[in-house]
Protein backbone atom coordinates (compact mmCIF):
# COMPACT_ATOMS: atom_id res chain seq x y z
CA UNK A 1 0.00 0.00 0.00
CA UNK A 2 2.88 2.35 0.73
CA UNK A 3 4.13 2.07 -2.85
CA UNK A 4 0.63 2.60 -4.23
CA UNK A 5 0.31 5.79 -2.16
CA UNK A 6 3.83 6.99 -3.03
CA UNK A 7 3.15 6.44 -6.74
CA UNK A 8 0.02 8.59 -6.48
CA UNK A 9 -2.38 5.78 -7.33
CA UNK A 10 -5.75 5.41 -5.59
CA UNK A 11 -6.10 2.72 -2.95
CA UNK A 12 -7.93 -0.20 -4.57
CA UNK A 13 -11.35 -1.13 -3.26
CA UNK A 14 -11.50 -4.35 -1.29
CA UNK A 15 -12.92 -7.39 -3.05
CA UNK A 16 -14.21 -10.73 -1.81
CA UNK A 17 -11.41 -13.24 -1.28
CA UNK A 18 -13.17 -15.72 -3.58
CA UNK A 19 -12.76 -13.29 -6.49
CA UNK A 20 -8.98 -13.31 -6.06
CA UNK A 21 -8.81 -17.05 -5.44
CA UNK A 22 -10.61 -17.73 -8.73
CA UNK A 23 -8.07 -15.63 -10.68
CA UNK A 24 -5.93 -18.08 -12.72
CA UNK A 25 -2.89 -15.77 -12.49
CA UNK A 26 -2.66 -16.45 -8.75
CA UNK A 27 -3.94 -20.04 -8.62
CA UNK A 28 -2.39 -22.03 -5.79
CA UNK A 29 -1.13 -19.02 -3.83
CA UNK A 30 -1.41 -18.91 -0.06
CA UNK A 31 -3.91 -16.30 1.16
CA UNK A 32 -4.11 -14.15 4.26
CA UNK A 33 -6.53 -11.39 5.16
CA UNK A 34 -5.07 -8.35 6.89
CA UNK A 35 -6.43 -4.98 7.89
CA UNK A 36 -4.34 -2.02 6.76
CA UNK A 37 -4.57 1.23 8.71
CA UNK A 38 -4.04 3.68 5.85
CA UNK A 39 -3.62 6.59 8.25
CA UNK A 40 -0.37 5.00 9.46
CA UNK A 41 1.03 4.87 5.90
CA UNK A 42 0.75 8.57 5.28
CA UNK A 43 4.07 9.47 6.89
CA UNK A 44 4.96 11.22 10.12
CA UNK A 45 2.04 12.44 12.20
CA UNK A 46 1.65 16.19 12.62
CA UNK A 47 -0.41 17.81 15.34
CA UNK A 48 -3.17 20.17 14.15
CA UNK A 49 -5.70 22.29 15.97
CA UNK A 50 -9.32 22.16 14.78
CA UNK A 51 -12.60 23.39 16.23
CA UNK A 52 -15.68 21.16 16.18
CA UNK A 53 -19.08 21.45 17.80
CA UNK A 54 -19.26 19.39 21.02
CA UNK A 55 -22.04 17.22 19.60
CA UNK A 56 -19.91 16.32 16.56
CA UNK A 57 -16.89 15.55 18.75
CA UNK A 58 -19.05 13.39 21.02
CA UNK A 59 -20.29 11.37 18.02
CA UNK A 60 -16.76 11.02 16.63
CA UNK A 61 -15.46 9.75 19.97
CA UNK A 62 -18.38 7.34 20.34
CA UNK A 63 -17.81 5.92 16.85
CA UNK A 64 -14.05 5.66 17.41
CA UNK A 65 -14.58 3.74 20.65
CA UNK A 66 -17.08 1.40 18.99
CA UNK A 67 -14.58 0.70 16.20
CA UNK A 68 -11.62 0.32 18.56
CA UNK A 69 -9.94 3.36 17.08
CA UNK A 70 -8.70 6.70 18.34
CA UNK A 71 -10.28 10.05 17.54
CA UNK A 72 -7.28 10.96 15.38
CA UNK A 73 -7.29 7.60 13.61
CA UNK A 74 -10.99 7.82 12.81
CA UNK A 75 -10.70 11.40 11.54
CA UNK A 76 -7.67 10.52 9.40
CA UNK A 77 -9.45 7.53 7.83
CA UNK A 78 -12.60 9.55 7.21
CA UNK A 79 -10.63 12.40 5.63
CA UNK A 80 -8.68 10.03 3.37
CA UNK A 81 -11.88 8.29 2.29
CA UNK A 82 -13.50 11.65 1.53
CA UNK A 83 -10.52 12.89 -0.48
CA UNK A 84 -10.41 9.67 -2.51
CA UNK A 85 -14.12 9.97 -3.33
CA UNK A 86 -13.87 13.69 -4.21
CA UNK A 87 -10.61 14.06 -6.16
CA UNK A 88 -9.24 17.49 -6.88
CA UNK A 89 -8.62 18.31 -10.55
CA UNK A 90 -5.16 18.25 -12.16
Amino acid sequence: MEMVIEDGHPIPESSPLAKHQSDPEVAGWIWAVVEVDLSKLSGKAKRVNITLPERVLFNIDKAAARLGDSRSGLLAKAALEYVERHPVGP
